[in-house]
């Protein structure tokens, strides 16, 4: 049965949210603050208890993901400025050799964006679409779609980067198994939206690389692409372990004590320290990297990560409201008695904010804050929750256009028109979600 009252109550507040960041163009982090006072205030609660909700929803949320995000955010900063990320590049497209390109740059971008944020690492890979396009004179966006579908669906599917952790933790899954199953959806999605679209787009729009000018980047010293690969590696083979050592094969097969220590060694905080201690060190200490300078890289890298740690606080907050109110219980009793897919909720929830605002983050953290009260009451499994983050991420990826960020960086570095932008960024990220949502579909039916 709806309880109207609160149904409107979050209605008011997703109203509110979207009208604060889109037309006042309020900070994203206040916007869902002041939201989910809305929804407390419409929904009845005493001012106390709006108060001590904020409290809850922040502290539990940010009890997880502030780690995590700090973290991954110096760990990305350490391999971006010891050229890890170029060398990881050039080593692929020279073992692919120029006709295979196109998949070299997708398998760069679907590995460097695993500890590196999306923006960063398209700009860091950008040279090397620009020195393949004036070699081959062939379109641009033959190898620009590519690595922007590798970056975009890693970023978007697989942890530590924000958006999955933020939305695992709001929905209490395991990062194992967020892992696990963002490979298996990305790989093909990648492929999909990555070389087979390219090639398709690249015959109906020929792009360019900007005048060639002196590249100091020649000059630089990379570190190895085994190294590379070992550091990247290290904590997601950790989570996973992690994950194993948990499941009911994993304690019967070890001791207890044993499974207890590597269960410790595999949770997400100790894999990104040890993770970060290996970079520090084979990157940059034995790289030359005075200590001064190192301390200065990951402190700039904390620039960017606190504003995600406070946004997806912002969004446990909204989470919490819906739970405190019963909003969520109701909302989970309408929808099952109604045989609508929780799957489906969770895409079309996060793609109309996607839509509507923007921002990807934003998207994932008010979807998750939507779903998490309708998974509580679904006895969901830990692989089936995992698939709902992936179908959010699906939801928050699709089309991309003007009020995202993202586009104009895309139209910028790429040199592309509007037109040009939408018909191939803003297309490519709509193939992207939707055979995003397909796997997970085709997945849960498995599971």
């Amino acid at each position: 049965m709806i309880d109207f009252t609160l149904l409107s109550a979050v209605l008011i507040g997703i109203i509110i949210l979207l009208v604060l960041i889109l037309y006042f163009k309020i900070q994203a982090f206040i916007a869902l603050l002041i939201a989910s006072i809305g929804v407390g205030v419409l929904s009845g609660m005493s001012p106390l208890s709006i108060i001590k909700t904020i409290q809850e929803g922040m502290g539990n949320t940010l009890g997880f993901v502030a780690v995590v995000v700090g973290l991954g955010a110096m760990f990305g900063a350490i391999l971006e400025h010891s050229g890890g990320a170029e060398s990881l590049a050039k080593f692929l497209i020279n073992k692919f050799g120029e006709k295979y390109a196109s998949w070299a740059l997708m398998l760069t971008g679907f590995l460097v964006a695993i500890p590196v944020f999306f923006d960063v690492a398209f700009i860091i890979l950008v040279p090397i679409i620009y020195a393949l396009q004036r070699k081959t004179g062939k379109s641009l966006l033959l190898y620009g779609i590519p690595l922007l579908a590798g970056l975009a669906i890693t970023h978007s599917f697989i942890p530590p980067t924000p958006g999955p952790v933020a939305v695992a933790d709001i929905i209490k899954v395991n990062l194992g198994w967020v892992i696990l199953m963002g490979f298996i959806v990305g790989i093909p999605t990648a492929i999909v939206c990555g070389p087979i679209f390219a090639k398709y787009i690249a015959k109906h729009i020929h792009i360019e690389a900007p005048k060639l000018k002196m590249d100091n980047n020649t000059l630089k010293t990379y570190p190895s692409v085994r190294l590379i690969l070992s550091i990247i590696a290290t904590p997601i083979v950790l989570i996973i372990l992690n994950t194993l050592f948990n499941s009911p094969i994993g304690q019967n097969i070890l001791p207890q004590k044993v499974a207890h220590w590597l269960t410790m060694i595999g949770h997400p905080f100790s894999a990104l320290i040890i993770a970060n201690l290996i970079a520090w060190y084979a990157l940059g200490i034995l790289k030359g990297f005075s200590k001064e300078k190192l301390l200065d890289i990951t402190t700039q890298s904390m620039g960017p990560a606190g504003i995600i740690i406070l946004l997806t606080g912002a969004g446990g907050v909204f989470k919490q409201m819906l739970v405190n109110t019963g909003t969520g219980t109701m909302l989970a009793n309408y929808f099952s008695n109604a045989g609508i897919s929780i799957l489906l909720f969770a895409f079309i929830a996060a793609a109309l904010v996607r839509i509507l605002q923007g921002s990807a983050t934003v998207a994932m953290i008010t979807a998750a804050g939507l779903t998490s009260p309708l998974i509580t009451d679904a006895s969901l499994s830990e692989p089936q929750k995992a698939l709902i983050v992936i179908a959010i991420a699906s939801g928050a990826t699709i089309m991309s256009h003007v009020n995202d960020s993202g586009f104009w960086l895309v139209s910028k570095y790429l040199g592309l028109s509007e037109k040009q932008t939408f018909k191939s960024w803003t297309v490519m990220t709509t193939i992207l979600a939707l055979i995003g949502l397909a796997s997970t579909f085709f997945l849960s039916l498995l599971i």
